[in-house]
């Protein structure tokens, strides 16, 4: 499993025109699914996710996590990270987990969240998702599992 982590000072998707979740400061997290993955992929990415300490302490150094900030999170499904990108001019998806296998590691990485970490919000996943967001830093860092 793969999640790009983006560090925002707000951030929201929306669906067909209706904004479905937003968070003020906190984290961004799109995750991708690839192949062979399992709910012990999952835990562990979750488990990276809340942990990964990318805000400031008051030396100003990154060293503390969305949990210990008591930071928003935003989980969104995005099927396009699992993508080969290694050859041609064109993404290869055979790397990634069907639709329906997916579908549940994400809605069970999500459930797993908002029983951890509070508050969370998810995208839709299969939707057509516009993300917005105002990266704070900017921070970006990739984590795979």
């Amino acid at each position: 499993m793969i999640a790009l982590l983006q560090r925002v000072t707000q951030a929201q998707v929306t669906v067909n025109g209706n904004t479905i979740a937003t968070i003020d400061d906190g984290l961004l997290a799109l995750i991708g699914v690839e192949k062979n993955d399992t709910e012990l992929q999952a835990d562990r990415l979750l488990t990276r996710v809340l942990g990964y300490r990318l805000f400031a302490d008051d030396q100003d150094k990154m060293n503390l996590s969305v949990q210990d900030v008591s930071g928003s999170l935003l989980l969104v499904p995005q099927f396009t990270l699992a993508a080969d990108t290694s050859t041609g001019k064109r993404p290869c998806f055979s790397s990634a987990a069907l639709p329906a296998d997916g579908k549940h590691l994400f809605d069970y990485m999500a459930r797993q969240a908002k029983l951890l970490h509070s508050p969370v919000a998810t995208g839709q996943f299969g939707a057509d998702m516009q993300v917005a967001l105002v990266n704070n830093g900017p921070v970006t860092f990739w984590l795979q599992v």
